[in-house]
């Protein structure tokens, strides 16, 4: 079919803080040395700037404050400055204090923000600039000629469920670009195209990740002071599952209350949402929320792996930065400033490249030694082998990152993980009998929608929308659902999508079968990374499309 053939100089996919911060930078550049100005785009799924932007979330002002210096006064929304930190262990009915709070968890002069207002406010700067920014445009693959990329082909639109044409169907159309600046997200389709194509993986450990859960609640507003900061550790998961829980109180009695888990755990029956509804049945969490009322809901996986994760970031024609790199600080629970930090690096290499006139691998390459000369490594890798280390248990993995904080993470040996979705067990391995077509989580739980909720009723909260009919944007590779996944796992996808995309319906003899209701995706990809058999794909649905996250 005849697409159209956008050309362009740097190609941004992704309106996320990185791409943003890329973007930003570029026009700063452009401005300081002048020349021919360079055409930018960038390229973004949502609907709207910051639809689709999820996190805790905590601020690291650092490299904010490089790349806007006055970002106060042109009106970053800051919710609030962190003025207090607390960190318990939860027993089922009791708190514990920590006695002293470690390093990677102290928070002053950080800021709690919405992400979601915090994106907005940054595409707003970029748009100032004049750089155009493609809202509701999806890429749904890249461009290469041969090994170079030569940026990316946007999805179809008008496609009925079954890849018919309707009557408004649009061809996507071949954007084109010297260098792309993959700034696609955690476990990002096109990043992992890249991976995949070009092997840019090949020698890198494979990635480690967590599913991060969050709601949004209103309670009275003297029940916690804006800018206090809860960290929990323990109740509801047992020493063999990773993770734990954040409130960050903002102002006008606003909390955000949430939910990590590592996606690594080994019971087949485990479900991480109904862990999040455990966590607000404790003792200690029903006196913060209680005559309270949740108002927002979302999730998405957490690039937890640290250094030792991230792919070869460059090649002919194209950079990766953010989430994407796998560029998080699993300790200290942080990535936008160094999403941001890896976007600005990215843009000063591309910049230069283009300027000389040359954008081979062996130019880029100086990307990845700007990230190593960085906060970036100074960051991660201390911490480079922390996640895994947790592989062995809460309290093996509690005195490793003890030692990385004690030693400067002067370890002799790196701690190699292995895919986070091979640890999951067998139901007959993990329980020692067989149990054919479970659905129920070992920690469900009976949801009276006040406190706790079911996943359709989160997913309400999400704002999530999607239109019925276009193709299933979560690829299904093999038959293994209706056939052997029931007596080995029991069909752990109904527990760990925190959407209820998946659903075990009755076929009608007498056995079950997959429904996908698409619809309900939060576009957390957790689907892609945890299935035991590796056999979801997730790719980008039609330009638009996904949850809606307004102040998260």
């Amino acid at each position: 079919m005849n697409r159209e053939i956008l050309e362009v100089d740097v190609l941004i996919v992704g309106g996320g803080p990185g791409g943003l911060a890329a973007a930003l930078k570029l026009a700063q550049l452009q401005k300081a040395q002048g020349g021919e100005p360079l055409a930018i785009a960038v390229l973004e799924k949502a609907r709207e700037a910051g639809a689709h932007q999820l996190s805790g979330a905590l601020l690291d002002p650092s490299t904010l404050k490089d790349l806007i210096p006055d970002f106060q006064a042109q009106g970053a929304p800051l919710e609030s400055e962190v003025l207090e930190d607390n960190i318990y262990f939860l027993t089922p009915k009791q708190k514990l204090r920590l006695p002293i709070t470690p390093p990677p968890f102290r928070n002053h002069g950080n800021y709690i923000i919405s992400l979601n207002k915090f994106t907005k406010w940054m595409a707003s700067l970029v748009e100032a600039e004049g750089i155009d920014l493609f809202m509701g445009f999806p890429a749904q693959s890249v461009l290469y000629d041969g090994s170079r990329v030569i940026g990316v082909r946007t999805g179809d639109r008008g496609l009925g469920r079954h890849g018919d044409r309707k009557g408004a169907f649009e061809p996507g159309a071949d954007i084109h670009a010297q260098v792309t600046i993959f700034a696609d997200g955690v476990r990002g389709h096109l990043t992992k195209e890249l991976l995949r194509t070009l092997q840019l993986g090949a020698h890198s450990d494979p990635g480690q990740y967590a599913i991060g859960l969050k709601e949004i609640w209103e309670v009275p507003p003297d029940r916690l002071r804006p800018g206090t900061v809860i960290h929990t550790m323990g109740y509801p998961l047992r020493a063999e599952e990773f993770g734990g829980s954040f409130v960050y109180a903002m102002p006008g009695g606003r909390l955000s209350v949430g939910f990590v888990v590592g996606l690594d755990y080994r019971d087949p029956l485990f479900d991480p949402h109904a862990a999040f509804q455990r966590f607000k049945m404790h003792p200690f969490m029903r006196g913060v929320l209680d005559g309270g009322h949740m108002v927002r809901y979302g999730s998405k996986a957490i690039p937890e792996g640290g250094w030792n994760t991230q792919p070869r970031l460059y090649c002919a024609g194209g950079l990766i930065v953010g989430d994407a790199a796998n560029f998080v600080h699993s300790l200290r629970l942080k990535g936008i400033h160094l999403a941001m930090r890896s976007g600005m690096l990215a843009a000063e290499t591309a910049f230069a490249a283009i300027r000389a006139g040359d954008t081979s691998a062996e130019r880029l390459q100086a990307y990845k030694a700007a990230v190593d000369a960085s906060a970036i490594k100074a960051e991660l890798f201390p911490v480079r082998s922390v996640h895994q280390a947790f592989e062995h248990g809460l309290w093996a993995g509690s005195l490793f990152a003890g030692l990385t904080m004690v030693t400067g993470g002067a370890i002799p040996e790196d701690i190699h993980g292995e895919p986070g979705h091979t640890r999951m067990q067998k139901i007959e391995e993990y329980y020692g009998l067989r149990k054919s077509d479970v659905l129920t989580g070992s920690n469900a739980v009976s949801p009276d929608r006040r406190l706790t909720f079911d996943k359709v009723t989160n997913v309400h909260y999400s704002g999530t929308q999607h239109d019925e009919d276009q193709p299933v944007h979560l690829l299904v590779h093999t038959e293994v659902c209706h056939t052997i996944c029931g007596d080995e796992y029991g069909h752990p996808c109904v527990r760990f999508c925190p959407a209820n995309v998946y659903e075990m319906v009755d076929a009608g003899n007498g056995k079950r079968r997959l429904q996908i209701n698409a619809s309900n995706c939060v576009h957390c990809k957790t689907c892609d990374i945890m299935d035991p058999y590796g056999v979801i794909t997730w790719v980008a649905p039609e330009g638009g499309g996904g949850p809606q996250y307004d102040g998260m």
